[in-house]
């Protein structure tokens, strides 16, 4: 074998090396987790929240005393929409630090976030901003994870 005909095959081979082989099979791939796009945390105070597990007694009583005096009379604790969107699957669709940003700087995160403004689309209703601290809002999220633990057997699908 020639010096040109060796340097030719090993580009090659590196080619189908670097491109995985050339022999990928649909629906064998497998996911790269750092592929996968990241949960948006939010525009907000919020910039990390470490979860409990199991959840924090306490914490779900508080938040669903707030739930009921604040936020049930826009939303469901299902998938069902009034006002706002049902709460059923939020805490895996959302990032816990996105979930209380939105209830603790409601009126930035209308104006800036693009999930909010989707969803304010979708609701057409602004979220009213009700002044709610962090401490409350660490409440109200753990009663929405008590909510999606009930509702659909699992909580924290978007926790990173």
């Amino acid at each position: 074998m020639n010096f040109y005909t060796y340097l030719m095959m090993l580009s090659i081979g590196s080619a189908l090396w670097a491109c995985g082989g050339g022999t990928k099979n649909a629906g064998t791939e497998q996911e790269n987790p750092a592929a996968k796009e990241e949960v948006s945390k939010g525009i907000g105070e919020v910039k990390d929240i470490q979860l409990t597990d199991p959840l924090v007694a306490d914490l779900v009583r508080s938040g669903k005393k707030s739930y009921e005096t604040k936020c049930s009379g826009c939303h469901k604790l299902n998938d069902e929409r009034i006002v706002g969107p049902g709460w059923a699957g939020v805490t895996n669709k959302r990032s816990p630090e996105w979930i209380m940003n939105m209830i603790t700087n409601v009126d930035v995160m209308l104006e800036e976030d693009e999930e909010a403004q989707k969803l304010l689309e979708e609701c057409i209703t602004r979220m009213p901003n009700q002044k709610i601290a962090i401490d409350e809002a660490r409440g109200i999220l753990e009663y929405m994870r008590k909510n999606d633990e009930d509702q659909l057997g699992s909580k924290d699908g978007a926790a990173r």
